[in-house]
């Protein structure tokens, strides 16, 4: 018991070394209109939480207690969402803390240029922290991953930059930032989102495409940062830039993929566009999800208000078109089922969905009501929306586009929040 205390206690005090940057200031364009209002990192998923959730979780469960949130675009929602929910996992008495911190313009007088810059122009917050290790992550993607296995990973490899990696298809690389590597994961080869991506050698199905994480050894990132930062031409981004510029001069090695989601395939989604955020939602409601979030060895943690349970009424009164019922779905507490019927869908706290009403196929967030007798299919509707009476929206997608409403590739309607809607619906008809 003794032997395990202090293996503990050592494990803790190496952590104690690693100050974690997250990059949360993206506007998310292509997730609009969700991103209209609110960062991509603060939009809901899974109907209780926020995107940001997976990537904090994961440093919880990873020991890193000294967490600087970057953000830039937005980010009144992100704040207040870090506030309520993840500021009591931080006690600042035993030197641990998560800070947002938005754009101080200390260094430059513009916005972040690149990711390598939204470092640099913190590097001052960065450097009075004396960290041995600076780990660098993005707020905006959907895994479990533990990043202190990387962390020794580098550690043991004397690395000066480690890369964490995952195996995408050829067609899906155009998207990442293209590793190559020796027989030891050192990376030979760095190119991003090249227009013919090449694969693993003896495996033309792959290529190794970079997740964005990396593991800098603190005095060679701040080295790096300043290099950087008066090169003429420069973007200032990590993929673009900084990777490619040392990986013939320096100890650069890649990390594969370690899943915590303890399922035969990896999981990691970037939700960037808006079918791909319906289609992640969509998984989670399948028997057996490829997203496990009941895995209380990984649990994902959210900002949980104290509200009362889910409640589904008039069931009792024999009525088959008038039942509370929700079949295939996730509802989230605060919400009440009030005679309608929910099928494969995803309810957030608080709403309601009243009597007579078919919500199917659909994404609600917090606080949407659908009025009586309304139909929504397909449909990914924003916080405190009110559906009037009667209404239709994803069977028509023309008439939805006149309404004003966006559509996605995939045929799904979004409607904002603050829309006008009943205007709106008027407009279409």
């Amino acid at each position: 018991m003794r032997a395990s205390n202090c293996s503990t206690q050592a494990k803790d005090q190496d952590m104690k070394n690693i100050l974690t940057v997250i990059l949360a200031g993206g506007k998310g364009t292509r997730l609009e209109p969700l991103t209209r209002d609110r960062a991509k990192p603060a939009v809901p998923f899974g109907g209780l939480y926020r995107i940001i959730d997976f990537t904090l979780s994961n440093c919880i469960n990873s020991h890193f207690r000294k967490v600087l949130l970057l953000t830039q675009y937005k980010a009144m929602s992100l704040d207040r969402h870090i506030n309520l929910g993840w500021r009591h996992y931080f006690n600042r008495e035993m030197g641990e803390f998560i800070d947002v911190v938005p754009p101080q313009q200390r260094i430059d007088e513009q916005w972040y240029q690149g990711t390598a810059d939204a470092v640099y122009q913190n590097i001052y917050v960065l450097e009075k922290e004396r960290p041995e290790y600076v780990v660098i992550l993005a707020g905006d993607h959907i895994y479990k991953m533990n990043y202190e296995s990387m962390v020794r990973y580098h550690q043991e490899m004397k690395a000066d930059l480690t890369v964490g990696v995952l195996r995408v298809s050829p067609q899906e690389g155009t998207q990442f930032g293209i590793v190559q590597v020796d027989t030891e994961n050192k990376i030979m080869g760095f190119q991003e989102k090249p227009a013919n991506p090449q694969t693993i050698p003896g495996d033309d199905k792959h290529c190794l495409g970079s997740m964005g994480i990396y593991v800098f050894t603190a005095r060679f990132l701040f080295e790096q940062l300043c290099r950087d930062a008066t090169k003429a031409g420069s973007r200032h981004d990590f993929g673009r830039d900084i990777i490619p510029s040392i990986i013939d001069t320096h100890k650069v090695y890649a990390f594969p993929f370690r899943d915590e989601n303890r399922k035969s395939d990896a999981y990691w989604r970037d939700v960037g566009t808006l079918d791909a955020y319906y289609e992640a939602n969509m998984d989670l409601i399948s028997v057996d999800p490829l997203l496990n979030l009941y895995d209380d060895t990984w649990p994902i943690r959210t900002f949980q208000a104290n509200i009362p349970p889910p409640k589904f009424v008039f069931g009792s009164r024999g009525e088959l078109d008038r039942c509370g019922r929700a079949v295939d779905s996730t509802v989230c507490q605060g919400t009440i089922i009030s005679g309608g019927l929910v099928e494969r869908s995803i309810v957030g706290p608080l709403c309601r969905v009243n009597s007579y009403s078919h919500v199917e196929d659909s994404i609600l967030f917090e606080g949407v009501d659908i009025g009586r007798h309304s139909r929504v299919k397909r449909c990914i509707i924003d916080k405190g929306v009110k559906v009037p009476a009667g209404v239709e929206i994803g069977y028509d997608l023309d008439l939805d586009r006149r309404r004003g409403f966006t559509v996605s590739e995939g045929g799904v309607v979004v409607i904002a929040k603050d829309d006008g809607l009943e205007h709106m619906l008027q407009q279409g008809r």
